[in-house]
């Protein structure tokens, strides 16, 4: 087996000068190139036997080789010219399963593919938990983060490199400029942690803005409150596209089939919310509450 690659500067222009390759920006193929890093990632996942790891971005194999040292590993790479630089590092090593694919099917669900590699991982072992543990190419670190936290998948731990900007509408705070839809969504359900802001430097080639290591760790107790996870992420979408608009108004808008007038501000008036308030406004809970309260009321008039 080969020991864990050290991906340097120096040794990736050599790799890529040889083959005659060149990295691709469209698909942010951006490598971490500082080691010291590169471990501080690891030691953030605890990785241990009971562990199977989902890489996405699996680039020429550096972070991969890290990671099968002490976890098994689902990496994806969609670059033909990468997966076979990856296929080259990680030969030898049977704990992983390196997939040349798409990692997304759509922006809104992860590629059969890579759920069955992972399901057949975890299978293995009723113990074993799925952790996220990957330098994110930055135009799918939104859809992957936010469809595992979406499905089924009995993940325990997330450690990503993506954009600063992304990290920051992830951890935003109501009244925001930042805050989100997407700042909710994990925020409901997860506990969310900026470890380090890193700059273009400690990348090859370097892009043209600053990254974050961001962890993020599921909140069982906080998830368990939400009556209806999926409804919950369609409400949190259709209230933040109106996002300064009066909720009142938006919410009739949406729940007009659903829900009379009078029932919504029955809803509002609960949780002594103004006819005035924005959806930017509230906090985490209380929109968890709010749609939770929109839904009870709903299924109570399909009863009635």
């Amino acid at each position: 087996m080969n020991s864990p690659q050290r991906q340097t500067r120096s040794h990736l222009i050599s790799l890529f000068e040889e083959l005659g390759l060149h990295p691709r920006g469209d698909l942010g193929q951006n490598f971490l190139i500082d080691l010291n890093l590169l471990e501080m990632i690891v030691q953030e996942a605890r990785l241990g036997p009971d562990d199977v790891v989902l890489e996405v971005g699996a680039g020429t194999g550096g972070l991969t080789t890290y990671l099968s040292a002490a976890a098994a590993v689902v990496s994806v790479e969609y670059d033909s010219n990468l997966y076979k630089l990856a296929s080259r590092a990680v030969e030898g090593r049977s704990n992983v399963t390196l997939l040349h694919t798409d990692a997304l099917k759509s922006k809104n669900q992860i590629a059969p593919v890579v759920m069955e590699a992972v399901r057949r991982e975890l299978a293995v072992d009723p113990k074993r938990r799925l952790k996220l543990v990957a330098n994110l190419p930055y135009n799918v670190g939104t859809p992957i983060i936010s469809n595992i936290i979406a499905s089924d998948l009995p993940w325990e731990l997330m450690v990503v490199t993506i954009q600063w900007e992304l990290a920051e509408r992830m951890v935003a705070k109501p009244r925001t400029g930042t805050y989100s839809a997407l700042s909710v969504w994990l925020q409901a359900q997860c506990e969310l942690k900026l470890l380090r802001k890193l700059g273009p430097s400690v990348f090859w080639p370097k892009p043209i803005i600053d990254s974050a290591i961001l962890r993020i760790d599921p909140d069982y107790e906080a998830k368990a409150k939400i009556v209806n996870r999926g409804e919950f992420q369609l409400f949190l979408r259709d209230i933040f596209t109106q996002r300064r608009k009066l909720l009142r108004g938006v919410i009739v808008s949406l729940f007009k089939q659903k829900l009379s007038k009078e029932q919504i501000d029955e809803a509002l008036a609960s949780m002594q919310l103004s006819p005035e308030t924005r959806a930017e406004e509230l906090d985490v809970k209380q929109l968890v509450e709010l749609s939770n309260q929109l839904q009870r009321r709903v299924i109570e008039k399909r009863l009635q």
